[in-house]
């Protein structure tokens, strides 16, 4: 079922020829993609200072571990109701969730939480410590780019 860790072996491919964090996918039935960007809702729950457009930590998603940008920061919302408080806020500190848009330094593949949960949760991540987690909302899937 959805979230659990399967070992399998593919006939012509070496171990040594999979990387961490590349997804296996039916290539005939809504193929994995690389993404250039996604959008994503974050909770920032124990950051330093402030997050802001440009900023890049590491994010862990399923077994990626992958730099990511903050190109842009859409809105701040309310934890609970889920309603915009602040359009195109400058930066989000502790405690304050936002919808932002993110952009993988290299290939990442990853889907919307509500298509398929586990390739749409992840953790931020900044000098080991868990910064923020987020759930993504939307893919932008490279051009014809298969994982």
């Amino acid at each position: 079922g959805p979230g659990l860790n399967v070992g399998f072996n593919v006939k012509g491919v070496s171990t040594k020829d999979i990387a961490r964090g590349e997804v296996a996918s039916n290539a005939d039935d809504n193929p994995a993609f690389a993404v250039s960007s996604f959008e994503a809702q974050i909770v920032v729950m124990n950051h330093p200072g402030k997050i802001e457009i440009g900023y890049a930590p590491v994010i862990d998603i399923h077994t990626a571990h992958v730099a990511c940008r903050f190109a842009e920061i859409k809105a701040k919302i309310d934890r609970k109701t889920g309603k915009i408080v602040e359009k195109n806020p400058r930066a989000i500190y502790n405690g304050e969730a936002a919808i932002c848009v993110l952009e993988p330094s290299r290939p990442l593949c990853c889907e919307a939480c509500s298509e398929f949960p586990p390739l749409g949760r992840f953790v931020v991540r900044d000098s080991r410590t868990t910064v923020a987690v987020g759930m993504i909302i939307s893919t932008t899937k490279k051009d014809s780019n298969h994982i």
